[in-house]
């Protein structure tokens, strides 16, 4: 499901400062990137079997490189995922997700956009 209108949306910023105020809201990146995408994850439990949610944000580089860390990275619509144990995770609109996690996937990705604010290009 995509998180539509969260201000994240065409948001252009340096990757050091995505890297750290994306940690710093629980977002990890960790194996998830390669030159020229990044994406941070944000896993949610569920009391549903075998069941775990992911808010996902991604991002491409307009310019240099994610490995080197000199990237600039403009980041896309969020999307919330449902991670089906062993078969991985599925995004979408099909998909059921309940009212109270969509609202909480929202305000999870607002608290990183207001922080990006400060360093958007």
């Amino acid at each position: 499901m995509r998180l539509e209108n969260t201000g994240i949306e065409d948001v252009v910023i340096d990757l050091k400062p995505l890297d750290h105020l994306t940690g710093k809201h629980a977002f990890i990146r960790a194996g998830q990137w390669d030159y020229e995408r990044v994406t941070y994850d944000y896993k949610i439990g569920s009391k549903e079997k075998n069941i775990t949610y992911y808010i996902r944000i991604q991002g491409y580089a307009l310019e240099g490189d994610v490995d080197r860390g000199d990237a600039v990275i403009q980041l896309m619509t969020p999307l919330l995922g449902k991670h089906y144990y062993p078969h991985g995770v599925e995004y979408g609109e099909e998909e059921n997700f309940p009212k109270n996690l969509v609202e909480r996937a929202n305000n999870l990705v607002t608290k990183v956009v207001d922080e990006i604010q400060q360093y958007k290009k």
